[in-house]
């Protein structure tokens, strides 16, 4: 995916330091197949846009060049 989003349900968030530089994981599945793959999209916390997240919620990852560069909690809705 050269530019997109894909909507998800969060599993988890877990931070992660590699050389003292503290990334978060943030684990999740399909919406459409919520018990499937897990997926996961390594992040900056700058670019988590949600002061909150919890398992179960549903989230929107944004690509660029299919690098995740920010996670959203998705617009649920109209």
């Amino acid at each position: 995916m050269l530019k997109g989003t894909r909507d998800g349900i969060l599993k988890k968030v877990q931070p992660v330091s590699i050389h003292g530089q503290v990334s978060w994981d943030v684990f999740f599945t399909d919406v459409d197949d919520p018990q499937g793959q897990t997926h996961v999209a390594r992040v900056g916390p700058e670019a988590v846009m949600a002061s909150h997240l919890e398992p179960g919620d549903r989230i929107q990852v944004e690509y660029l060049v299919g690098v995740a560069v920010r996670v959203s909690l998705a617009k649920v809705g109209g």
